[in-house]
């Protein structure tokens, strides 16, 4: 305090210069020694098995994820989303995210192997590097496929989830044969020759109409167990050739008339089972049918055509 004289004139104080600070009064963070810190984060994930140094790199890669959502737009985001969408990946597989398993689900076995092919995956590639959307265009393209989606499992599990086109039959034109959906379209990858469950339609225009004449004849076992092949006709109508080598002929219009017909008459004289040349069913009026040997009686010709 400056001194003071009662009754005098008071003289001004120099002031005293301020002490240097004692570093053991600082309150300021004392500076990490090089080497020898590990931050509490990093140190919890040391405890639960992953290191600071891979610890570092996932952090690295989620940060360059942030800065590419905040910098990038428009073109700039096309330019550098996919280098880092690939340096992520690999970051991230050097952490465990690597492919090691794939479910097919959906798929008869048949189709599988296709899928996978096309599918261009293969074991330890980065999970996390995996475009999904152009994996499920491959996919989708496999004649097999109707649809997919496909389904990420971290950290190394991809599922392929598909809905498979039904075989319908097989179709047989112009010298080929081919296995046809129930919309008609051609299944590029089913073998024909592996199909021999499925039914065989004939002609121009067989594959397009047999999703309305199998359902038909699959509905009466007794007659389906004896058709060969279905055949179209001039586009218009269909022939039913029978293993045994008879021949059914149906109408252009009200084909399950004329199979309720046919189903009166066998269940009448067991003609299915007794075998005929042909039965023709055209005329919705009256039934034709040919046996098949020409049996003359009495100068009559048996047969009602």
């Amino acid at each position: 305090m400056p001194a003071a004289l009662r009754g005098g004139a008071q003289s001004k104080a120099k002031p005293r210069a301020k002490a240097p600070a004692s570093p053991r009064k600082s309150r300021g963070p004392s500076k990490a020694k090089a080497g020898g810190y590990t931050p509490g984060k990093l140190g919890a994930a040391g405890r639960i098995g992953l290191s600071p140094t891979h610890a570092l790199i996932a952090a690295g890669g989620v940060l360059t994820v942030m800065a590419v959502v905040a910098l990038a737009t428009g073109d700039r985001a096309e330019r550098l989303g996919a280098g880092t969408k690939a340096a992520i990946g690999q970051q991230f597989a050097s952490l465990g995210f690597r492919l090691n398993a794939v479910h097919v689900q959906g798929a008869s076995p048949a189709a599988t192997a296709d899928i996978l092919s096309a599918a261009g995956v293969y074991k330890d590639q980065p999970v996390l590097g995996l475009d999904l959307e152009a994996l499920r265009a491959r996919v989708e393209s496999v004649g097999w496929v109707e649809e997919a989606q496909i389904v990420r499992l971290l950290p190394d599990t991809l599922i392929i989830a598909i809905s498979e086109r039904r075989q319908l039959a097989v179709w047989q034109h112009n010298g080929a044969s081919r296995v046809i959906d129930a919309e008609g379209r051609v299944i590029p990858e089913a073998s024909p020759l592996q199909s021999a469950s499925l039914p065989l339609v004939v002609g121009q225009g067989a594959d397009q109409h047999a999703a309305a004449i199998l359902p038909r004849i699959a509905a009466r076992p007794r007659l389906m167990s004896r058709v060969e092949a279905l055949v179209r006709v001039d586009d218009r109508r269909w022939d039913l050739r029978l293993k045994d080598g008879s021949l059914v002929q149906l109408p252009a219009v009200d084909e399950e008339a004329a199979l309720i017909q046919l189903e009166q008459l066998d269940q009448r004289s067991r003609i299915l089972e007794l075998g005929f040349a042909r039965i023709d069913l055209r005329d919705p009026t009256m039934v034709a049918v040919r046996p098949r040997d020409q049996v003359r009686s009495s100068g009559l010709i048996a047969d009602g055509a």
